[in-house]
């Protein structure tokens, strides 16, 4: 259980991430509560050290929640004050001995940050000591989230607005002062009017139409990629890098659709072209679709669906063209002709596709829970999950820097 991790991005105003929140199971209160200090450093260990913090974050802050144990046995000291900011969760008692422990970690050199904040005396000898308050934008009113801005700001504390889904909630917190954002805005972004779209994205569509066509023609695909010189450029390059394991020189695109065969084209042409239209995002933007598409595939295997892993990967790595595009999925999907069930998964209707794609998003956001309940009734091996996001993390960072994973991609 202690390997089971999870991590959101933290935004700034900008779209640039910030830092990640480590998410960990429900059950870690009970973990740390046993007295032996092996249990905290394994704890710590597996999730941010064996893993490695630099594959975790990317040299961005880690943000790592708290229970009471945790703080007053000082077990915050075990991790790298300059990589870390230690979340005190809501749960908390901020009796005596939590604001000593915190005020010691704060004379150390550590952040501290005040999770799912409700403001009340009890916990002013926390604020003081607090680099970071997060307001829960569903929880709280638009009025009170103000207030709190208004009276944290001043003190030079930084304000989080967390469990942030629309835009329109973004900008409104953006305005009050708020400095970070966590939650899923940017998978539901501001919508664009159609016309608004850049023509060369315009372009990265049609490919993707020409390559997801039920019957597809080569010659279109080759086509429509070569009216493009920077997806040419960047199909190629890939092709050519150590991660497709291809045999011999891609020459040209349709010597590489030829090496590539018909799943091929679909799955490798849909990777590209995402990759383009998201020149001008976030890095972790384009990072995530990749991660959810391959271990989205690798799901396939432990939930003994492989003739399904292509579609899966598919499925992965069109779940966040929405925000990618600015527009609504409903509105991409128009654009592309894809499967009728990797269709209705990306429109969240239910099917065999969209339960292991939900069993990807449980494990992503550290629906622990939830995740448990569904592995048992889709008869998923729990334990090998863990592994199979790392490995999943780690080809999607070979992909983005052209060096070889650890295996290679199924076509």
């Amino acid at each position: 259980m202690e390997k089971y991790l999870a991590r959101q991005p933290i935004f700034t105003s900008k779209r640039i991430v910030y830092g990640y929140e480590l998410l960990f199971r429900s059950s870690l209160e009970n973990f740390f509560s046993n007295t032996q200090l092996d249990f905290a450093v394994a704890s710590t260990a597996d999730n941010f050290f064996l893993f490695g913090a630099e594959h975790l974050t990317q040299g961005r802050l880690a943000f790592i929640n708290c229970t009471r144990d945790f703080l007053v046995r000082d077990y915050g000291t075990l991790l790298p004050k300059d990589r870390v900011v230690l979340e005190i969760l809501e749960t908390i008692q901020p009796d005596d001995e939590v604001v000593a422990a915190c005020r010691r970690l704060k004379n150390e050199g550590y952040r501290i940050a005040l999770d799912d904040f409700q403001d009340s005396p009890d916990w002013r000898s926390l604020t003081s000591l607090a680099d970071v308050i997060k307001v829960d934008v569903l929880a709280t009113p638009p009025e009170e989230q103000k207030r709190l801005a208004k009276k944290f700001l001043s003190t030079g504390t930084r304000m989080l607005a967390e469990k942030v889904e629309t835009y329109e909630v973004f900008g409104r917190t953006m305005d009050m002062g708020y400095t970070y954002f966590q939650g899923y805005f940017f998978s539901r972004p501001e919508i664009l009017s159609r016309h608004d779209i850049p023509a060369h994205k315009l372009n990265y569509l049609r490919v993707l139409q020409a390559a997801n066509r039920k019957d597809i023609d080569q010659n279109e695909v080759a086509q429509r990629i070569k009216e493009e010189a920077s997806l040419s450029y960047r199909l190629l390059r890939y092709l050519n890098s150590p991660a497709f394991f291809l045999r011999g020189e891609v020459r040209s695109i349709p010597h590489a659709l030829t090496m590539l065969g018909e799943r091929g084209i679909r799955k490798w042409i849909s990777l590209v072209a995402i990759a383009c239209m998201g020149d001008d995002k976030p890095q972790e933007l384009i990072v995530l679709p990749l991660i959810r598409a391959r271990f989205c595939e690798l799901l396939a295997s432990l939930a003994r669906v492989k003739e399904s892993a292509n579609d899966l990967f598919l499925v992965g790595l069109l779940s966040s063209i929405d925000a990618i595009l600015d527009m609504t999925m409903e509105d991409v999907l128009k654009e592309i002709a894809i499967h009728k069930e990797i269709r209705d998964a990306l429109l969240g209707v239910k099917g065999s596709l969209r339960q292991i794609f939900d069993v990807a998003m449980l494990y992503e956001t550290g629906s622990w829970d939830r995740l448990d309940r569904e592995t048992v009734r889709l008869g998923i091996e729990e334990e090998a999950i863990p592994g199979m996001f790392i490995q999943a993390v780690d080809w999607a960072k070979g992909i983005l820097t052209g060096q070889q994973p650890d295996e290679a991609p199924a076509l």
